[in-house]
């Protein structure tokens, strides 16, 4: 009885509409219509053979994993760093934490001004051709604004669950491997980072989960421009979804999109958790 009111809260959030949302795959539905006509699984027939679909897919997985791989390098390295003991270790965490509470939107408005003005007007003044012309403009440049400005973003947010880490490690252990000769990156190698398991497991699967779902910041940096060459998918489900007005192909897209984070979540965990050790 006393987990009714939670499995209520639950079914009504999560299970019904992701079950509604499979329902609507199965129709034509364009989102405005009140008649829905049943298609059966021709929508994941257009999904198949939606050659711009898996483009986009294809970047956003590219996106991903750059992106979750240096957040999560940065965000241990800053972790370690600043549980050494280091003066004003306090200031810098919160200076590293404050990207993660500006919103997606307005962290995109600003590294857009940034990549398109400051960083031109820098490189026309010192003559260094990275920066003359607007990053926002090259396909390639622009696909690593979007990977330096999510980096930017969560690197912070990942380093306070390292930190809970480190700051709860043994330090017995720790100790007792400084006695046996360990130290360096053998220390680290053997000692630190099989400890650190648990807190990779979850800062992976947290970065994972949000580089998937980024729409926000793609919309105002750099609009999936030049030429649609960095419209992430969640951008292009939705814009079938709602600016084509195929939301039932849409919903089907999404579907698509919410097994492959799935997977790749369930195997990321599964992996981590192989890996844990207990001191």
């Amino acid at each position: 009885m006393f987990a009714l009111p939670g499995l209520v809260f639950f079914v009504c959030v999560v299970v019904v509409p992701f079950f509604y949302g499979f329902y609507l795959t199965l129709t034509d539905w364009n989102g405005m219509n009140p008649v829905k006509t049943f298609v059966g699984f021709s929508n994941y027939v257009v999904t198949l053979h939606d050659a711009a679909f898996w483009s986009s897919m294809w970047l956003t997985i590219k996106y991903v994993f750059f992106s979750v791989l240096l957040i999560n390098v940065l965000a241990f390295l800053l972790a370690y760093l600043l549980t050494n003991g280091m003066k004003g270790q306090n200031v810098f965490r919160g200076g590293f934490f404050t990207p993660n509470l500006i919103g997606g939107v307005v962290l995109g408005f600003i590294w857009e001004f940034i990549f398109s003005r400051v960083l031109v007007s820098f490189g026309k003044g010192t003559g260094i051709a990275l920066f003359t012309s607007s990053w926002l403009s090259d396909p390639t440049k622009a696909f690593w604004a979007l990977v330096i400005v999510t980096v930017w973003q969560l690197t912070g947010y990942m380093m306070l669950i390292y930190i809970a880490g480190f700051t709860s490690m043994s330090h017995d252990v720790l100790e007792a491997a400084s006695i046996d000769g360990a130290t360096g990156w053998k220390r680290m190698r053997d000692i630190i980072m099989p400890l650190m398991v648990p807190s990779i497991v979850i800062c992976t699967f947290f970065s994972l989960s949000r580089a998937f779902m980024v729409y926000d910041i793609n919309l105002t940096l750099t609009k999936g421009g030049p030429y649609d060459t960095t419209r992430l998918v969640a951008m292009y489900v939705y814009d079938m979804a709602f600016k084509s007005r195929k939301y039932g192909v849409g919903q089907a897209e999404a579907l698509f999109l919410f097994l492959l984070v799935a997977v790749v979540s369930i195997i990321q965990v599964q992996l981590g958790r192989s890996r844990e050790v207990e001191a």
